[in-house]
C-alpha cells in the first residue's frame, strides 16, 4: 500500500506523491500567542503529530516548519475586530512581546505533556517581517495590490482561481454580499473578501510593534506570515500545509491566493503552492458547538490534569476519533480514554514482564501480519482509530512471542505517541504483580461509548459522523447491529 491523504483541495483521498522523492516539507499553522491554548486547539497539534510521526515511521525524511504568531491577530479573520495580542498586554499592563513569550511557553509545556514531537523549525513572525516585505512586493509588483486608506490591500478580483480550496465561486460571492445582513466594517475594500497585506496607523494608532516599510510605517496583516515563513523554510512548492478547517474559507484562501500571486511565470508553470491540504475538524464539547475562548467553553490541558487526568489520557481520547472527524468531549468519554489507556499500558507491562528482557531480533510471520494491519490503517489517511485497535488486539494475542509483541508495541506507539513502553515501566515499577481484571471492561465501556455516541449523531441527523464510527469499529472488528431496541455490538 502506500499513504493516502484526504486532500481539502479537490475533496478526495489521494496517494501521497511528494514533490522530491523520499521527503516531505510540510507546514502546520502555528499558535497565536496571546492566551493559553485550549483543549481544542491541541487537537490541531496532535493531529499534526501524528502525521509527523507517519512520515517518519513510513521511512520519508521531512521538514516540519510552524510559525508563531506574536505579532498580533485580529479577533475576525477578516481584518475585523480588535488585535488580540495588544488586547491582552493592556489587558494585563505588559508588552505585548513579554505576552508573547509567555503564552509562547506555557504553549509548549502543553506540547511537551502531549508527547507532540517539536517542529523541525518553529518561526516567529516578529523575525521574519523582511520576508513578508519582499513578499508583498512581488505580490505588488505582479499587480495583485492597491493603496487605500493608509493599507495595502490584496484585491481578489485580480486572482482567478481566489476560493478554489473552499469551493467558493467568487462571482456568487460578491453576488450574494449585498443579500446578506452585512456590517461594512472596512469601506476601503473593492471587494468584500479583499484583505489587507500591510497596515499602516489608519487600523490601530497605538499599535506596539511597527515596521517601517516602502508603504509606510506599519505592521503586516495576519495572513502574510504563513506564506513568507513557509516559502523561506520550504520553497516557492511544497508538499502539504495543515491546520483546522475553520481555516479553509478564509485564512488559507487567502495563503493561497497571495502566495500564488507572487508567482513568476516559470513558478506558476511548475505547480500549485501547496500540493495536498490537510484539515482536521473541531473538537466540540457535550451539548456545545466547537470549542473556543469567545464562546466561553474553554478548557486548558491544566484543567483535566486538575480534574485527575493524564495529558496522555487527551491524547488517547484523540486518537479514538479520526481527525477528520469532530471529537465530541464530555468528562464521560475522558473517563473512558483514562481507562482505556490504563488497559493498554498494563497490557504492555504484561508483555515487557513477559518478555524477561529478550529483544526480538526479527519478527515472525504473525507480527508482520500485525504490523501490515497497522501499517493499512494508519496509511488509510492515518486512520488512528483503526490503527488503535489493532495495537490493541496485538497486546492480547498470545500466539505472538512476547518480545515479539514487545517490538511491535515499540514500534507502533512511534506512531501513536503514547509512551507505552514508558509507561508499561513505570507500571510495573509500581506494583508486585499485573493484574487486569476489568480488562474488557474497560474495553467494551469505550465501545459502549462510541455506539452511544453514533445513537446520538443519527438523532441529529449527522449521518457521516454516525457512518464513520461504525467504520472505525468496523476496523476495530467490531460490528453494530440495529435493532428495535436499539443498537447493539459483537466482535467480528
Amino acid at each position: 500500500m502506500a499513504l493516502k491523504l484526504f486532500n481539502t483541495m479537490g475533496k478526495k483521498l489521494q496517494e501521497f506523491v511528494p514533490i522530491q522523492k523520499g521527503f516531505c516539507g510540510f507546514y502546520g499553522c502555528g499558535p497565536t500567542v496571546y492566551n493559553y491554548a485550549h483543549i481544542g486547539n491541541l487537537r490541531a497539534y496532535v493531529f499534526l503529530d501524528t502525521l509527523d510521526r507517519t512520515l517518519s515511521f513510513l521511512g520519508y525524511k521531512k521538514k516540519h516548519v510552524m510559525n508563531i504568531t506574536d505579532i498580533g491577530h485580529l479577533t475576525g479573520d477578516s481584518d475585523d475586530g480588535e488585535d488580540k495580542m495588544l488586547k491582552t498586554a493592556k489587558e494585563r499592563q505588559q508588552s505585548v512581546l513579554d505576552i508573547a513569550k509567555f503564552y509562547t511557553d506555557a504553549f509548549f509545556s502543553d506540547i511537551d505533556r502531549l508527547n507532540i514531537l517539536r517542529p523541525d523549525v518553529v518561526c516567529k513572525a516578529t523575525d521574519h517581517v523582511p520576508e513578508m516585505i519582499e513578499l508583498i512586493k512581488e505580490i505588488e509588483a505582479n499587480g495583485h495590490t492597491y493603496m487605500a486608506g493608509g493599507n495595502l490591500y490584496y484585491d481578489v478580483s485580480t486572482y482567478p482561481d481566489y476560493g478554489k480550496l473552499a469551493n467558493l465561486n467568487l462571482d456568487d460571492l460578491q453576488a450574494g454580499a449585498g443579500k446578506r445582513k452585512v456590517v461594512v466594517l472596512d469601506q476601503n475594500k473593492r471587494n468584500p473578501q479583499d484583505f489587507v497585506l500591510w497596515f499602516t496607523k489608519s487600523k490601530f494608532e497605538d499599535q506596539a510593534l511597527v515596521w517601517d516599510s516602502p508603504w509606510g510605517k506599519g505592521y503586516p496583516g495576519w495572513h502574510i506570515e504563513c506564506s513568507a515563513m513557509s516559502m523561506k523554510y520550504l520553497g516557492k512548492h511544497f508538499d502539504i500545509h495543515t491546520g483546522g478547517i475553520d481555516h479553509v474559507p478564509v485564512h488559507h484562501t487567502n495563503e493561497i491566493a497571495q502566495s500564488e500571486g507572487s508567482f513568476s511565470e516559470a513558478e506558476r508553470a511548475k505547480g500549485p503552492w501547496v500540493n495536498y491540504w490537510l484539515h482536521n475538524a473541531f473538537l466540540v464539547i457535550e451539548g456545545a458547538t466547537k470549542m473556543s475562548k469567545s464562546s466561553g467553553n474553554f478548557l486548558t490541558l491544566q484543567a483535566l490534569v486538575d480534574k485527575g487526568y493524564d495529558p496522555l489520557d487527551y491524547r488517547y481520547f484523540l486518537l479514538g476519533a479520526h481527525y477528520r472527524s469532530p471529537a465530541n468531549f464530555s468528562w464521560n468519554s475522558m473517563d473512558s480514554a483514562k481507562n482505556s489507556r490504563k488497559a493498554l499500558v498494563q497490557r504492555g507491562a504484561k508483555v515487557f514482564e513477559a518478555a524477561k528482557g529478550k529483544e526480538a531480533s526479527s519478527l515472525g510471520p504473525k507480527a508482520q501480519e500485525v504490523l501490515a494491519k497497522f501499517n493499512a490503517a494508519i496509511e488509510n489517511d492515518l486512520g488512528t482509530p483503526a490503527a488503535l485497535g489493532v495495537l490493541q488486539t496485538a497486546l492480547k494475542d498470545s500466539q505472538i512471542p512476547a518480545e515479539e509483541n514487545l517490538a511491535l508495541m515499540d514500534k507502533m506507539d512511534g506512531v501513536l505517541g503514547l509512551k507505552l513502553k514508558e509507561s508499561a515501566q513505570e507500571s510495573l515499577k509500581n506494583a508486585s504483580s499485573i493484574e487486569i481484571s476489568h480488562e474488557g471492561d474497560d474495553e467494551a465501556a469505550q465501545i459502549d461509548a462510541l455506539v452511544a455516541e453514533r445513537t446520538q449523531a443519527k438523532k441529529d441527523k449527522d449521518f457521516a459522523k454516525a457512518d464513520q464510527i461504525r467504520k472505525d469499529l468496523a476496523a476495530r472488528g467490531i460490528t453494530i447491529v440495529d435493532t428495535p431496541n436499539g443498537a447493539v455490538w459483537k466482535r467480528n
